[in-house]
């Protein structure tokens, strides 16, 4: 998932001497610190772990989330923050730009390409025209493209490492974030089901099929 290409992403920053230490984190029910784990197998340093009941957690809406990061970003005073683009469920494409607006940082959505110099970002961007580059000022809030990096296996001895890595558990009471779903989804529909093509001989049977059909 691209939250997989972010930490890697942060990886590798630190591996540059950009970062001095990652902070993973992690909002769902106790089967969450199996993924901070992987990351901190990967290199973070520490995890938080901020848990939410299970069977609520499928109700954890973009809105909450940034809010709880948000209040981790109070908490921790990182200089960057770096998240998926977007989740594999809800797939929303949303917390990155909420949590950026809470903080008043500049963002820089669907990262390809991060280079830091001289305080600032440089971000390659991936749009439907092409690609973007824009520079933002620190701190800031990036979310990270699937092209971003091929992230790495974590080693056997990293993974042992990863065991005595400090793991912070809270929840969101202890943040004073109330995550009660602001979203109803009413109902879900499937698209129209696509009608077959139909074979025409010539060219002037075509014109008579697109008049008939007020295509012309």
């Amino acid at each position: 998932s691209s939250g997989i290409n972010a930490e890697y992403g942060a990886v590798r920053m630190k591996q540059k001497k950009i970062v001095k230490e990652i902070v993973v984190a992690s909002c769902g029910p106790s089967q969450s610190q199996e993924t901070i784990r992987t990351a901190l197998a990967m290199g973070a340093d520490r995890g938080i772990h901020v848990e939410v009941p299970a069977g609520t957690d499928a109700d954890l809406q973009p809105l909450a989330v940034a809010k709880i990061f948000s209040k981790l970003v109070e908490k921790e005073k990182p200089d960057l923050v770096i998240l998926g683009k977007q989740a594999i469920d809800d797939d929303a494409n949303q917390t990155t730009q909420l949590l950026a607006g809470m903080l008043d940082w500049p963002q820089g959505t669907m990262a390809s390409v991060v280079n830091a110099a001289d305080g600032r970002l440089t971000i390659t961007r991936e749009i439907d025209g092409g690609l973007e580059d824009i520079s933002v000022s620190l701190p800031a809030v990036i979310s990270a493209d699937l092209r971003l990096n091929e992230p790495r296996y974590a080693t056997l001895p990293n993974i042992m490492k990863a065991k005595k890595k400090k793991i912070e558990k809270m929840t969101p009471e202890n943040l004073g974030v109330d995550i009660t779903p602001r979203l109803k989804i009413l109902n879900v529909v499937d698209p129209p089901v696509r009608q077959a093509g139909e074979k025409v001989p010539d060219v002037s049977t075509l014109m008579e099929k697109l008049k008939e059909k007020g295509h012309l």
